[in-house]
C-alpha cells in the first residue's frame, strides 16, 4: 500500500521529458492513469474535486506597495528573489513576487503593502504552447481540461476529438504505425475505431507553476519514462544573481517533500 495510488500522487518523481533527448526533470505527479484532470484559475482539479497546491507550491502574485521606496532587503530576507524582472517598469510601486502561500501571507502583513493578488492567465485566452495545442479549446497554463489520463487496458474511441490528445501516445510511446485515412484511422495496417492502451500514463507538473516545463506543454508521461524518486537538492542556482550570489545556499542538500 505504501506504493499505491496515493503514494504516487504525493511523491516527487524524476522523469524523462517525453522528447527524443529524454532529459531528466523533477516534477510532481498531479494525476495518475485513469484520473481526469483540469485546472481553473491556477487550481488543479481531479475528478472535479479541488486539489490545493502543496506547501512547496508557488504562484506569482501582483504585490502593490504603498510607496515606491520599497524595502527590498526585507523581501530578500523573507526568501524572495528580487531583481529588475520582478518590478513592473511602468508602475514602480508594483512587483511580481513568486512564492508559496506561507510566504505570501507574511507579505500581506507588511505595513507598506497595499494589496496582494494572485496572477493567473484569464480563462478563454488561447496559448498555443499548451497541450494538445488546439486553438478551438482556448486553453492556457492556468485554465485547461478536463483531460482523461490514459490507463493500461483503457479503450478510447478514435475520432477527431480524441486523437489530438492520444495520437502521440499511441504512435510514439506504444510503437504503433498510425495512419489517417479518408474514413478514419488505421493502426498497423488495419482499420481501427478504438484503441486499448498498453501502458499507464501520468500528468506531471512543477511546483513553480509559472516557471515549469511539464505536462501542460508536452502531455502525458508514459510509465517507462519514470526513472526514479528525487530525495534531496544538491545544487540550486539563481540565474539572475550576481557572480557570488548565484548559488542558493539555503536550498543545498535539503530534502524534497
Amino acid at each position: 500500500r505504501s506504493q499505491g495510488r496515493e503514494a504516487v500522487k504525493n511523491q516527487y518523481k524524476i522523469e524523462s521529458r517525453p522528447v527524443d533527448k529524454r532529459e531528466n526533470y523533477i516534477k510532481r505527479c498531479i494525476a495518475i492513469s485513469g484520473d481526469t484532470i483540469s485546472m481553473v484559475n491556477g487550481v488543479a482539479y481531479l475528478g472535479g474535486k479541488k486539489t490545493p497546491l502543496r506547501s512547496t507550491g508557488q504562484m506569482p502574485y501582483i504585490v502593490k506597495f504603498k510607496t515606491t521606496e520599497i524595502n527590498t532587503q526585507l523581501l530578500i530576507d523573507m526568501g524572495f528573489s528580487i531583481s529588475k524582472s520582478e518590478m513592473i517598469q511602468q508602475a514602480p510601486d508594483i512587483y511580481i513576487l513568486t512564492g508559496p502561500d506561507s510566504m505570501i501571507e507574511k507579505v500581506k502583513e507588511l505595513d507598506f503593502v497595499e494589496s496582494v493578488t494572485v496572477q493567473t492567465q484569464q480563462s478563454g485566452i488561447y496559448d498555443d504552447a499548451i497541450f494538445p495545442h488546439l486553438s478551438n479549446l482556448n486553453w492556457n497554463v492556468d485554465n485547461f481540461g478536463p483531460i482523461i489520463v490514459p490507463k493500461r487496458g483503457w479503450t478510447v474511441k478514435l475520432d477527431e476529438r480524441t486523437m489530438p490528445f492520444y495520437e502521440r501516445s499511441i504512435r510514439i510511446y506504444e510503437g504503433n504505425k498510425l495512419e489517417k485515412t479518408a474514413d478514419g484511422w488505421m493502426i498497423n495496417g488495419k482499420k481501427a475505431t478504438t484503441y486499448t492502451f498498453k501502458m499507464n500514463y501520468y500528468f506531471m507538473m512543477g511546483d513553480n507553476r509559472h516557471q515549469s516545463a511539464d505536462s501542460r506543454f508536452w502531455g502525458f508521461v508514459p510509465e517507462d519514462h519514470i526513472v526514479g524518486k528525487a530525495l534531496f537538492i544538491w545544487m540550486s542556482w539563481d540565474t539572475e544573481g550576481s557572480f557570488f550570489n548565484k548559488i542558493r545556499w539555503s536550498r543545498l542538500f535539503r530534502g524534497i517533500n
